[in-house]
């Protein structure tokens, strides 16, 4: 099974920086490609970034792209978004989400699994 947490959320000004990580207490972690999506106030859950299985294969959103770094440990079980340069609108509840997949085709769909959220506040 695929158990995801979420942690390293919290409260930061404008330009600061702040790591997310997401921890699989599953076995099969290697075999998952893994996803970060957020939801920010009265908006829809968007796909921020997401990593393949290997982590050969990264995949950001637009608006993120410079600032945020998606990276990978299948030893740990561990996948993290490193977050730079913030802005207030990125503001948002942010989950970790999970599929098994080996393609890592449509990498903004398809998740089965899916942490319950963490916080993030970004102050101007």
């Amino acid at each position: 099974q695929v158990y995801l947490e979420e942690s390293g959320g919290g409260l930061v000004q404008a330009g600061d920086s702040l790591t997310l990580s997401c921890a699989d207490s599953g076995h099969t972690f290697s075999r998952l490609a893994v996803g970060w999506f957020r939801q920010g106030p009265g908006k829809e859950r968007d796909i921020v970034a997401a990593i393949s299985w290997s982590g050969s294969h990264t995949y950001y959103t637009d608006s993120v792209k410079g600032r945020f770094a998606i990276s990978r440990s299948n030893d740990k079980n561990i996948v993290d978004l490193e977050m730079k340069s913030l802005k207030p609108e990125d503001t948002a509840v942010y989950y970790c989400a999970a599929r098994y997949d080996t393609s890592f085709y449509a990498p903004q769909m398809g998740y089965n699994y899916w942490g319950k959220g963490i916080q993030v506040t970004v102050s101007s």
